[in-house]
Protein backbone atom coordinates (compact mmCIF):
# COMPACT_ATOMS: atom_id res chain seq x y z
CA UNK A 1 0.00 0.00 0.00
CA UNK A 2 2.77 2.26 1.09
CA UNK A 3 4.29 1.68 -2.33
CA UNK A 4 1.42 2.25 -4.47
CA UNK A 5 1.37 5.80 -2.77
CA UNK A 6 5.08 6.48 -3.68
CA UNK A 7 4.62 5.30 -7.24
CA UNK A 8 1.67 7.51 -7.32
CA UNK A 9 3.80 10.44 -5.98
CA UNK A 10 6.53 9.62 -8.00
CA UNK A 11 4.66 9.92 -11.27
CA UNK A 12 2.83 12.85 -10.21
CA UNK A 13 6.03 14.17 -9.32
CA UNK A 14 7.38 13.13 -13.11
CA UNK A 15 4.63 14.54 -14.81
CA UNK A 16 4.68 17.76 -12.72
CA UNK A 17 8.32 18.58 -13.74
CA UNK A 18 7.43 18.04 -17.36
CA UNK A 19 4.01 19.88 -17.76
CA UNK A 20 6.42 22.56 -15.55
CA UNK A 21 8.98 22.17 -18.19
CA UNK A 22 6.63 22.86 -21.30
CA UNK A 23 5.09 25.86 -19.56
CA UNK A 24 8.97 27.52 -19.12
CA UNK A 25 9.95 26.59 -22.69
CA UNK A 26 6.96 28.37 -23.91
CA UNK A 27 7.48 31.16 -21.64
CA UNK A 28 10.72 30.96 -23.06
CA UNK A 29 9.58 30.66 -26.53
CA UNK A 30 7.12 33.72 -26.19
CA UNK A 31 10.09 35.82 -24.50
CA UNK A 32 12.30 34.76 -27.69
CA UNK A 33 9.66 35.78 -30.03
CA UNK A 34 8.71 39.45 -28.39
CA UNK A 35 12.97 40.17 -28.22
CA UNK A 36 12.89 39.31 -31.95
CA UNK A 37 9.82 41.75 -32.64
CA UNK A 38 11.70 44.27 -30.53
CA UNK A 39 15.16 43.58 -32.74
CA UNK A 40 12.92 44.32 -36.09
CA UNK A 41 11.15 47.38 -34.61
CA UNK A 42 14.69 48.83 -33.75
CA UNK A 43 16.04 47.84 -36.83
CA UNK A 44 12.94 49.11 -38.82
CA UNK A 45 13.13 52.67 -37.04
CA UNK A 46 16.65 52.63 -37.67
CA UNK A 47 16.43 51.84 -41.31
CA UNK A 48 13.81 54.90 -41.49
CA UNK A 49 16.08 57.35 -39.92
CA UNK A 50 19.12 56.20 -42.05
CA UNK A 51 16.62 56.60 -44.93
CA UNK A 52 15.21 60.12 -44.00
CA UNK A 53 19.25 61.45 -42.97
CA UNK A 54 20.21 59.97 -46.84
CA UNK A 55 16.65 62.13 -48.42
CA UNK A 56 17.87 65.35 -46.45
CA UNK A 57 21.34 65.05 -47.68
CA UNK A 58 20.39 64.45 -50.97
CA UNK A 59 18.34 67.60 -51.10
CA UNK A 60 21.07 70.01 -49.77
CA UNK A 61 23.28 68.67 -52.71
CA UNK A 62 21.00 69.20 -55.43
CA UNK A 63 19.94 72.29 -53.65
CA UNK A 64 23.30 73.91 -54.12
CA UNK A 65 24.12 72.23 -57.05
CA UNK A 66 21.46 74.16 -58.83
CA UNK A 67 21.71 77.37 -56.61
CA UNK A 68 25.73 77.69 -57.35
CA UNK A 69 24.88 77.42 -61.75
CA UNK A 70 24.75 80.59 -63.60
CA UNK A 71 25.18 82.01 -66.68
CA UNK A 72 26.17 85.53 -68.30
CA UNK A 73 23.43 87.55 -68.68
CA UNK A 74 22.08 86.07 -65.17
CA UNK A 75 24.82 87.39 -63.76
CA UNK A 76 24.28 90.50 -65.32
CA UNK A 77 21.40 90.92 -64.01
CA UNK A 78 21.70 89.40 -60.71
CA UNK A 79 24.53 92.39 -60.36
CA UNK A 80 22.30 95.33 -61.84
CA UNK A 81 19.68 94.29 -59.19
CA UNK A 82 21.45 94.07 -56.15
CA UNK A 83 22.67 97.44 -57.23
CA UNK A 84 19.51 99.00 -57.41
CA UNK A 85 18.31 97.35 -53.80
CA UNK A 86 20.93 98.96 -52.50
CA UNK A 87 20.55 102.46 -53.42
CA UNK A 88 17.02 102.14 -52.95
CA UNK A 89 17.84 100.96 -49.76
CA UNK A 90 20.00 103.54 -48.60
CA UNK A 91 17.74 106.52 -50.08
CA UNK A 92 14.61 107.60 -48.45
CA UNK A 93 11.74 106.41 -49.96
CA UNK A 94 8.28 106.85 -49.48
CA UNK A 95 5.00 104.31 -50.51
CA UNK A 96 3.15 106.22 -53.56
CA UNK A 97 0.72 103.13 -54.52
CA UNK A 98 -1.87 104.52 -51.69
CA UNK A 99 -1.64 101.40 -49.82
CA UNK A 100 -1.37 103.08 -46.24
CA UNK A 101 -1.84 100.24 -44.40
CA UNK A 102 1.18 99.07 -46.01
CA UNK A 103 2.79 101.94 -46.25
CA UNK A 104 2.40 102.30 -42.17
CA UNK A 105 4.39 99.18 -41.88
CA UNK A 106 7.00 99.74 -44.09
CA UNK A 107 8.68 102.56 -45.66
CA UNK A 108 7.93 101.48 -49.18
CA UNK A 109 5.43 97.61 -50.01
CA UNK A 110 6.18 95.33 -52.58
CA UNK A 111 4.20 96.78 -55.45
CA UNK A 112 6.55 100.02 -55.33
CA UNK A 113 9.90 98.35 -54.86
CA UNK A 114 8.65 96.52 -58.01
CA UNK A 115 8.41 99.36 -59.85
CA UNK A 116 11.16 100.94 -58.93
CA UNK A 117 13.44 98.16 -59.50
CA UNK A 118 11.54 97.82 -63.06
CA UNK A 119 12.63 101.06 -63.83
CA UNK A 120 16.03 101.03 -62.80
CA UNK A 121 16.61 98.09 -64.73
CA UNK A 122 14.73 99.92 -67.94
CA UNK A 123 17.12 103.11 -67.35
CA UNK A 124 20.35 100.30 -67.52
CA UNK A 125 19.28 99.12 -70.95
CA UNK A 126 17.16 95.91 -69.67
CA UNK A 127 13.86 94.72 -70.86
CA UNK A 128 12.11 94.47 -67.46
CA UNK A 129 8.55 93.68 -66.99
CA UNK A 130 6.01 93.32 -64.28
CA UNK A 131 4.32 89.91 -64.44
CA UNK A 132 1.03 89.36 -63.25
CA UNK A 133 0.55 85.38 -63.26
CA UNK A 134 -2.99 83.81 -62.33
CA UNK A 135 -4.40 80.68 -62.74
CA UNK A 136 -7.76 78.55 -62.10
CA UNK A 137 -8.16 75.63 -59.51
CA UNK A 138 -7.50 72.77 -60.52
CA UNK A 139 -7.91 69.14 -59.19
CA UNK A 140 -7.44 69.92 -55.64
CA UNK A 141 -5.03 73.22 -56.03
CA UNK A 142 -6.90 76.20 -55.62
CA UNK A 143 -6.66 79.36 -58.15
CA UNK A 144 -4.08 82.47 -57.45
CA UNK A 145 -2.19 85.23 -58.82
CA UNK A 146 1.48 86.72 -58.31
CA UNK A 147 3.66 89.14 -59.19
CA UNK A 148 7.46 89.04 -60.20
CA UNK A 149 9.54 90.52 -62.47
CA UNK A 150 11.32 89.30 -65.54
CA UNK A 151 14.24 90.44 -67.93
CA UNK A 152 13.90 89.31 -71.67
CA UNK A 153 17.50 88.97 -73.26
CA UNK A 154 17.11 88.86 -77.20
CA UNK A 155 21.42 89.50 -77.59
CA UNK A 156 22.28 85.83 -78.69
CA UNK A 157 19.98 85.19 -81.92
CA UNK A 158 20.95 81.73 -81.69
CA UNK A 159 20.11 81.26 -78.42
CA UNK A 160 16.81 82.87 -78.98
CA UNK A 161 14.87 84.38 -76.08
CA UNK A 162 16.61 84.12 -72.51
CA UNK A 163 13.93 84.31 -70.04
CA UNK A 164 15.57 85.61 -66.35
CA UNK A 165 13.07 85.74 -63.41
CA UNK A 166 13.41 88.34 -60.36
CA UNK A 167 11.56 87.26 -57.37
CA UNK A 168 12.08 89.58 -54.45
CA UNK A 169 11.05 87.26 -51.98
CA UNK A 170 11.86 83.65 -53.02
CA UNK A 171 12.71 82.08 -48.78
CA UNK A 172 9.76 83.41 -47.56
CA UNK A 173 7.80 81.52 -50.34
CA UNK A 174 8.88 78.42 -49.14
CA UNK A 175 8.90 79.06 -45.41
CA UNK A 176 6.62 76.85 -43.12
CA UNK A 177 5.25 77.75 -39.69
CA UNK A 178 5.28 73.98 -38.07
CA UNK A 179 8.73 72.48 -40.34
CA UNK A 180 10.95 69.97 -38.86
CA UNK A 181 14.79 71.43 -38.44
CA UNK A 182 15.82 70.03 -41.60
CA UNK A 183 13.49 71.80 -43.96
CA UNK A 184 14.18 74.82 -41.90
CA UNK A 185 17.81 74.47 -42.33
CA UNK A 186 17.31 73.64 -46.29
CA UNK A 187 15.15 76.92 -46.33
CA UNK A 188 18.10 78.91 -44.70
CA UNK A 189 20.21 78.45 -47.71
CA UNK A 190 17.72 79.66 -50.10
CA UNK A 191 18.85 83.55 -51.57
CA UNK A 192 16.02 86.19 -50.17
CA UNK A 193 15.72 87.53 -53.68
CA UNK A 194 15.93 84.99 -56.84
CA UNK A 195 17.70 86.04 -59.75
CA UNK A 196 17.80 83.23 -62.65
CA UNK A 197 16.50 81.50 -65.72
CA UNK A 198 12.91 80.22 -65.35
CA UNK A 199 14.48 76.70 -66.27
CA UNK A 200 16.55 76.72 -62.99
CA UNK A 201 13.42 77.90 -61.08
CA UNK A 202 11.50 75.12 -61.70
CA UNK A 203 14.15 72.75 -60.42
CA UNK A 204 14.37 74.65 -57.40
CA UNK A 205 10.87 74.55 -56.65
CA UNK A 206 10.46 71.05 -57.65
CA UNK A 207 13.51 70.47 -54.88
CA UNK A 208 11.92 71.84 -52.38
CA UNK A 209 8.16 71.02 -52.86
CA UNK A 210 9.58 67.03 -52.38
CA UNK A 211 11.13 68.87 -49.26
CA UNK A 212 8.28 70.21 -47.97
CA UNK A 213 6.19 66.98 -48.87
CA UNK A 214 8.45 64.67 -46.60
CA UNK A 215 8.34 67.35 -43.79
CA UNK A 216 4.72 66.93 -43.48
CA UNK A 217 4.50 63.55 -43.71
CA UNK A 218 7.41 62.96 -40.74
CA UNK A 219 5.46 65.08 -38.87
CA UNK A 220 2.23 63.21 -39.83
CA UNK A 221 0.50 66.83 -41.19
CA UNK A 222 -1.40 66.99 -43.98
CA UNK A 223 0.67 69.10 -46.68
CA UNK A 224 -1.67 72.65 -47.97
CA UNK A 225 -2.92 72.32 -51.54
CA UNK A 226 -0.72 75.49 -51.50
CA UNK A 227 2.22 74.00 -51.02
CA UNK A 228 2.41 71.23 -53.62
CA UNK A 229 4.34 71.57 -56.87
CA UNK A 230 1.81 72.60 -58.69
CA UNK A 231 0.61 75.30 -57.42
CA UNK A 232 4.17 76.65 -56.60
CA UNK A 233 5.51 76.52 -60.09
CA UNK A 234 1.96 78.31 -61.50
CA UNK A 235 3.29 80.98 -59.98
CA UNK A 236 6.37 81.62 -61.66
CA UNK A 237 6.15 79.39 -65.20
CA UNK A 238 2.64 79.62 -66.90
CA UNK A 239 0.10 82.14 -68.09
CA UNK A 240 0.80 85.49 -67.04
CA UNK A 241 0.48 89.45 -68.39
CA UNK A 242 3.38 91.84 -68.94
CA UNK A 243 3.31 95.62 -68.34
CA UNK A 244 6.40 97.56 -68.47
CA UNK A 245 5.66 101.51 -68.07
CA UNK A 246 2.60 101.17 -65.50
CA UNK A 247 1.35 105.02 -64.97
CA UNK A 248 1.54 105.54 -60.91
CA UNK A 249 -1.54 106.00 -59.05
CA UNK A 250 -2.42 109.45 -57.99
CA UNK A 251 -2.12 110.20 -54.28
CA UNK A 252 -5.00 112.42 -53.34
CA UNK A 253 -5.15 114.70 -50.26
CA UNK A 254 -7.58 115.88 -47.81
CA UNK A 255 -6.54 119.29 -47.28
CA UNK A 256 -8.99 122.22 -48.83
CA UNK A 257 -7.21 123.49 -51.61
CA UNK A 258 -5.89 127.79 -51.08
CA UNK A 259 -7.86 130.13 -53.27
CA UNK A 260 -5.72 131.53 -55.72
CA UNK A 261 -5.36 135.11 -55.99
CA UNK A 262 -5.03 136.43 -59.80
CA UNK A 263 -1.16 138.22 -60.25
CA UNK A 264 -3.52 141.60 -61.80
CA UNK A 265 -5.44 142.06 -59.00
CA UNK A 266 -3.63 141.16 -56.14
CA UNK A 267 -1.47 145.24 -56.09
CA UNK A 268 -4.21 146.75 -56.84
CA UNK A 269 -6.18 145.51 -53.73
CA UNK A 270 -3.55 146.48 -51.66
CA UNK A 271 -2.74 149.82 -53.11
CA UNK A 272 -6.13 151.19 -53.92
CA UNK A 273 -8.92 150.88 -50.85
CA UNK A 274 -11.64 151.98 -53.06
CA UNK A 275 -11.58 149.53 -55.77
CA UNK A 276 -13.51 145.99 -55.23
CA UNK A 277 -12.90 143.08 -57.26
CA UNK A 278 -16.06 140.78 -57.05
CA UNK A 279 -14.47 137.86 -58.82
CA UNK A 280 -10.46 137.08 -59.10
CA UNK A 281 -9.59 136.04 -62.63
CA UNK A 282 -6.50 133.82 -63.15
CA UNK A 283 -4.29 133.82 -65.82
CA UNK A 284 -3.42 130.32 -67.51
Amino acid sequence: MVMENEEVSFDDTVFGFWEDFQVQSQNSSNSSNDEEENYDDVEESFCTKEKNKAFWEEQDQLLQATLCRTSSIETKVRHATKEALRELNASERRCICGQLEVAKAKSCCRVCLQRDIRDRLLSLGFNCYICKSKWNSLRGIPSGEHTYLEVIDKSNTKRGEVKVIIELSFRAEFEMARANEEYNQLIMKLPEVFIGKAERLTVLVKILCSAAKKCMKEKKIHLAPWRKQKYMVAKWVGTYDRSTMEPLPRVYSNRPQKPKTSMLTCDLLENIPGLHCATAVEVV
